[in-house]
Parts: C-alpha cells; sequence; structure tokens
C-alpha cells in the first residue's frame, strides 16, 4: 500500500482491508498533517515502524486486531500530541517502555482520564508478565481482564491482580559451553555457549585481545550463542569470554581455543572491510532477544545442479533496513563469496554452483545502528545444503553406445542381405546345371539305343558274315527314335573311339538320318526356355 500527494490529510482510516503489508514510505506526504490514523482489523504482522514514529501531529493510533509481534522500543517519542493508542487483539509478549510513556501519565482506560493523559489499550494479547512488564503494571486503570499467558505460574492470572513482585525476572545463566579446543590452522571451529534465563539473554563474544567480537566475513555470532570462526589464524589462539545477558544480569564464560600452525597453510589476503565486516553493536544483539533461535530462518527451494532459490523472512524487529547480504561458500575452498539484495526482498536465486558439493550459506541484514550511527549487521539465518549431481557426461556415453549398437546391427543387416543373395546364386546356378546335365543324359540315352549293342546291334559275327565279308547291318529302331546308318568300307570310322561334342561327334564320316523330326524340335525349344 503506497498514499501520495495527499498533503493536506488529516484523517486515514484503513480498517477492515485485510491489508498484509505497508511500504515504508507511505505516509511520507502527510507526516505533519495527518491526526488519526486506522489500521485495525487487518492482518499486519509488521508496520513502517520509522515512518510512523515521525507522525508528529497524530492524536489517535489504532492497531488493534493484527498480528503485530513486536513494538521497537522509543518508536514513539515524537508522537507528542499522542493520546490514545490501541494495541488490542494482536501477538504481542511485551510491550517496551518508552520516553513519551515518562513524560505524560499513562492510563489503561479512556474514562476518567485527563485531556492530557495518553490511553493506552493493550488486551487480548499473550503478555510475558516478567520485570519488563512492570512499568505497565503501574498504570493508572479500572478493573480489565487483561490475562498473562506466560510464564507458567502466572499463565491464566489477571494481569491487574497479580503483585508488583510477583513480576520477577531471572538472571542468565551458562548451562554448557565447548571445552578445551584444538584446531589446524586454516580450519572452520563452532565455539558454544548455551544458556538460559528470563527474558531470552542475548549472547556476545570477546577476543582473547580484548575485543567484541560481530558478524563480518571471517566470524558469526549466532542468536543461541555459537560462534563460528569461518578460517582460523595462529592469532586467534587463547581464552574467548561469552557474555548472556539480559535485563536481570549477565553471566560470563570462558573457551580456550588453541590453533596449531600449519606448514602447507598459505592464508590468503582478507579483503577491504565492507558493510557486513562492521561489528554489530551489543545493544543491537540485545534487542533481538526476543525472536525464536529453534525456527528455522533462512530455507532453500528448487536445487539443482547449478542454482538453488533462498528464502528469508522480513526482519520487522530490525528498524532501518538497507540491504540483505548472502554469504556462502562450497566445501571444497575457502572464499566466501558475498551477494548484495536490495530491503524489499524476501528471495534471491543463485544461479553459479558448482554440482554434487556442499554449501553452507548465511543471510545477514544490513541496518544503521540508531545507538552508534554506523552501519551494523545482524544474522537473519543460516542453511547448509548440497546440490544435485549433474548427470550431463553419462548421459553422452550412454548415446554413444546406442550410436555403436544400431551401427552393428545396420552392418549385420547388410552383411545378412550379402549372404543371403549369394545363396539366391548359388541355388539358381545349382538348377541351371541340373537341367543342362538331364538334357545331356537324354541326348546320351538316343545315342546309346541307335549304336549301342543294347539297342538291338547285330553280334560281330553277323555284321561280317561267314565268308568274311561284310554284311549288311539289320538295325533295330526304337519307337521315336533317330536312325543312324554306317557307311560301309573305307570311309567309317571305329564306333568304339571316343569323341568330344556328344554322340553326334562320335559319328564323324557317318550318314546321319533323323526319323524323328519333331524330337529334334522338343530338344531346341528346351534350349530357348533354359536361355
Amino acid at each position: 500500500m503506497e498514499e501520495q500527494g495527499l498533503v493536506n490529510l488529516r484523517h486515514l482510516i484503513l480498517a477492515n482491508n485485510q491489508l498484509h503489508s505497508i511500504s515504508a514510505g507511505a505516509f511520507q506526504d502527510f507526516l505533519e498533517t495527518l491526526e488519526d490514523l486506522d489500521l485495525s482489523y487487518n492482518n499486519l504482522v509488521d508496520v513502517p515502524w520509522e515512518t510512523m514514529g515521525m507522525l508528529v501531529s497524530v492524536n489517535t493510533l489504532s492497531l488493534d486486531h493484527n498480528l503485530i509481534e513486536y513494538v521497537p522500543e522509543g518508536i514513539f517519542s515524537n508522537m507528542h500530541k499522542l493520546a490514545r493508542l490501541d494495541m488490542t487483539s494482536n501477538k504481542l509478549k511485551k510491550i517496551p517502555p518508552d520516553p513519551l510513556f515518562l513524560r505524560i501519565p499513562v492510563y489503561a482506560k479512556l474514562k476518567g482520564s485527563p485531556l492530557t493523559a495518553l490511553v493506552l489499550s493493550f488486551g487480548g494479547n499473550p503478555l510475558h508478565c516478567n520485570c519488563e512488564l512492570m512499568w505497565l503494571r503501574r498504570l493508572t486503570r479500572e478493573d480489565d481482564l487483561e490475562t498473562c499467558a506466560s510464564p507458567r505460574e502466572l499463565a491464566g492470572k489477571y494481569f491487574w491482580t497479580i503483585k508488583e513482585e510477583e513480576f520477577t525476572c531471572e538472571p542468565p545463566m551458562i548451562m554448557r559451553h565447548s571445552p578445551k579446543t584444538f584446531v589446524m590452522e586454516g580450519q572452520r571451529v563452532s565455539l558454544r555457549c548455551k544458556h538460559i534465563g528470563d527474558p531470552e539473554p542475548s549472547t556476545h563474544w570477546v577476543s582473547p585481545d580484548g575485543k567484541v567480537i560481530g558478524n563480518t566475513s571471517r566470524t558469526t555470532c549466532y542468536e543461541n550463542g555459537t560462534l563460528d570462526i569461518h578460517t582460523t589464524t595462529v592469532k586467534d589462539s587463547g581464552m574467548f569470554t561469552c557474555i548472556a545477558s539480559n535485563a536481570a544480569g549477565e553471566a560470563t564464560e570462558k573457551v580456550e581455543l588453541v590453533v596449531n600452525p600449519s606448514p602447507h597453510y598459505n592464508p590468503k589476503l582478507e579483503p577491504e572491510p565492507g558493510p557486513s565486516d562492521m561489528p554489530t553493536s551489543i545493544k543491537s544483539n540485545a534487542s533481538g532477544g526476543h525472536s525464536k533461535t529453534d525456527q528455522p530462518r533462512v530455507s532453500v527451494s528448487e536445487l539443482t545442479s547449478s542454482s538453488v532459490i533462498v528464502h528469508w523472512p522480513p526482519q520487522s524487529e530490525i528498524p532501518g533496513v538497507r540491504m540483505y547480504q548472502i554469504q556462502y561458500n562450497s566445501s571444497t575452498d575457502d572464499i566466501l563469496i558475498y551477494r548484495m539484495i536490495p530491503a524489499s526482498h524476501r528471495l534471491f536465486q543463485l544461479s553459479d554452483l558448482a554440482s554434487a558439493r556442499d554449501y553452507d550459506l548465511c543471510v545477514l541484514a544490513v541496518y544503521d545502528d540508531g545507538v552508534t550511527t554506523l552501519t551494523a549487521t545482524r544474522l537473519v539465518g543460516c542453511v547448509a545444503f548440497s546440490t544435485e549431481r549433474d548427470y550431463h557426461q553419462c548421459r553422452s556415453l550412454h548415446d554413444q553406445f546406442l550410436g555403436g549398437t544400431m551401427i552393428i546391427i545396420i552392418g549385420g543387416i547388410i552383411v545378412a542381405s550379402v549372404l543371403v543373395f549369394i545363396f539366391i546364386l548359388l541355388m539358381k546356378y545349382k538348377l541351371h546345371s541340373n537341367h543342362y546335365k538331364q538334357k545331356a543324359a537324354r541326348v546320351s540315352n538316343v545315342c546309346s539305343q541307335t549304336n549301342g549293342q543294347a539297342a538291338g546291334e547285330a553280334s560281330p559275327a553277323g555284321r561280317w558274315g561267314q565268308s568274311g565279308g561284310p554284311a549288311a547291318p539289320t538295325p533295330v529302331v526304337a519307337p521315336g527314335a533317330s536312325v543312324v546308318a554306317k557307311l560301309q568300307g573305307p570311309m567309317a570310322l571305329d564306333r568304339h573311339e571316343p569323341q568330344e561334342g556328344g554322340c553326334y561327334g562320335a559319328l564323324k564320316g557317318t550318314t546321319v538320318v533323323d526319323l524323328n523330326p519333331e524330337y529334334r524340335k522338343s530338344v531346341k525349344d528346351d534350349d530357348a526356355i533354359s536361355q
């Protein structure tokens, strides 16, 4: 939502509109004219507190029936004309004291309150009734039905019936901490300091040389009391001090770190300090004690072999966030990569990751510290993830294997076709050979029937007669066969001499009489068919 151009606007009612968010510059054009602002009955989790704190002329501010969980300390200091503040039915566990509440009397009910007083309505919130609400308990009020939600011994009791001495806090106590830790130079180390207390203590660490450790490119402090040193050096050896503090006091514990020098470690030159390398102030760390550290604040989705989408929640408890910073590195190197993200974004896609690697990623909020006027950072959350393995090369090898298989199959088909073709040629050759052999056998049979003894030829004695002279042959002709007449005398050849060219070649010098011309015609027809 954004309103601009209404420079003379005095009354702005936006109730019952199901608003989820309001842009930071929504009220910039009427900071000095707006008198009544009604944002009730919406779905607001966060409001632009920094801009609302500059509404110097506002008289009535209605924020009731929303989902607001946090109110910054000192946000109402400049609202000198504020007469009614309604924060009923939200999710507030505490309402911080404000300098405005010390300058004018504060009442819990409008009835009977003077005109110069401030009426504060806060019923219907899950109040955590400890010493931080002592100032609220001392307000002038009529009997209301506000109840406490915690701690356990006060849960369900009416707020105004609880004695002031029961609004107590518990000082912090460090339950566990890291023992003496040994590490090689260049390695990563985590120092832990687990604490309890009411309200939730804030933690900061002091280095062996007496400096407060903040969130830098080399160190990260978590709200649960853990300190991560991403790359250790020999200078880090010594006693680190863990300090846990809240409204009831503080507790300290020392943790010894021993960094052994490594002959193979070649430290890289550290980069110039950027916005994330400036230490976070102790006060800004303490103000973040209300957040829930056991819930994941940073998550990833759509994880592939080279990209991931990073999500983080809005940081309503951090005033004046200028930008977000993403820091990440992989398990195979110590190079820390930065990405600066605009403050309006709640997700970002990283697309330069390597496949099959483990990554550690942290999101930090960069903001202006109102106490020290320095640029500070606060950790939003961290997450570890692994990219998927890229199977592109394996798929290429599979394609090559498939292509080789297809070549082999096609080559086999071609070879088989050639073999079948050769087999067909052999079969045709064999059939033609058998045909000519049968024809030759028929012709040989005819020759034997006309000239051989088995066909009825006269015996040698009969041919020459008894006088020694040649006798006239008396051939016996089979039906349908050719008759061959022998010439007598010296022109006759010996019929037993083998001659090439068939039976007719053996009868050279003889007269052949064809008594069956139809048979010769059939032989010619067979030759034509075979050709």
